[in-house]
């Protein structure tokens, strides 16, 4: 494993990091107990220091969880969790995958704070999130007098945002690095889905900003397995993605599967040296599901990186929308 440092912190993360959500829910497929923990436990065998949850994955579940199976190793982890939707409130019951109520006010913002730490049985949370905050949210001087006072408490290390897709994106971000000078910024990006992530690398540099990359391989188009549109489990989150949207990633997949190796590197393993090749991305936050998708993605560090040549072809792809409006790609040895 290989390690970044955040910028403007003493917080080094690993290139890999674990994102709680697929072992705290059922949005990535169901896990036995056993297959949660050990995920976690081999996690940090291959070299993972930095794992990332949110007090509303599983109504608090993933923080618990994190405690119960690494709570020995606490002081060897980097821990990054969320706040900001009231699962508390239980006179508004969630349906399906709707997004709850979200609260930003000081005395919610410090119980929530204080609900976490407990479940996460520890002293100090190393980074904590705002979840997916829309920009009048951030323009709230109350949120982050709060952090602040946290932070001066001892609570919490440093603060971050989380952006959701659908949500708020660009204006999110911007202002969060921006105006709020926030320690890390958490986004979507891959081959497949680069926007608005492709315009936050220059200001993300010029504010000394991190950025976490979360789904690398676009909802598993770009592991390399689907040959066709898969069918996903009820409750999945994958099942939201549109048949249309999917027929076309595979569509994109086929035109990058150069990046393959033979030996060397998976397409999974590409996804994630696409990511890293940016240097404003401190850690890229795979989905883990199995040991199998754990040991190929944490040893994608080790793997040859992306050339400049590669990578100007993925640039040209992208630009050109891969070719997929008439155009012909002109053919070309990488």
């Amino acid at each position: 494993m290989e390690y970044r440092q955040m910028p403007r912190t003493e917080l080094t993360l690993s290139e890999v990091g674990f994102g709680v959500w697929t072992v705290a829910t059922n949005w990535w497929g169901k896990l036995e107990d056993h297959e949660r923990a050990a995920l976690l436990e081999n996690a940090v065998e291959e070299g993972i220091n930095f794992f990332d949850t949110a007090d509303t994955y599983g109504e608090g579940y993933g923080e618990e969880l994190l405690a119960k199976v690494l709570g020995h190793r606490r002081n060897d982890l980097v821990i990054a969790t969320k706040f900001g939707y009231d699962f508390y409130d239980k006179t508004a019951p969630r349906i399906g995958h709707q997004e709850r109520v979200q609260r930003f006010d000081r005395e919610f913002v410090t119980f929530a704070c204080e609900q976490s730490l407990k479940r996460l049985s520890t002293d100090y949370i190393d980074l904590y999130q705002i979840h997916n905050p829309r920009v009048d949210a951030l323009e709230r001087d109350e949120l982050f007098e709060t952090l602040e006072q946290l932070q001066f408490e001892g609570k919490i290390r440093y603060y971050g945002v989380a952006l959701g897709p659908d949500i708020g994106w660009f204006e999110e971000g911007q202002t969060s690095m921006a105006d709020r000078q926030v320690a890390s910024l958490q986004i979507i990006y891959s081959i497949l889905e680069q926007e608005p992530a492709i315009d936050f690398f220059p200001i993300a540099r010029d504010h000394e900003v991190g950025l976490l990359s979360r789904v690398p391989h676009a909802s598993n188009t770009l592991t390399g397995e689907y040959i066709e549109i898969p069918t996903f489990a009820e409750g999945d989150h994958r099942a939201h993605r549109r048949a249309e949207w999917l027929k076309e990633a595979l569509q994109k997949v086929d035109q990058v599967r150069f990046l393959e190796l033979e030996d060397s590197r998976t397409l999974g393993q590409s996804a994630i040296q696409f990511c890293l090749k940016k240097p404003e991305i401190v850690s890229v936050l795979p989905n883990f599901t199995n040991l199998e998708e754990l040991k190929e993605y944490t040893a994608a560090v080790e793997t040859p990186p992306l050339t400049d040549a590669e990578q100007e072809y993925l640039d040209e792809l992208w630009t050109n929308e891969f070719y997929l409006k008439d155009q012909e790609p002109e053919f070309r040895e990488i």
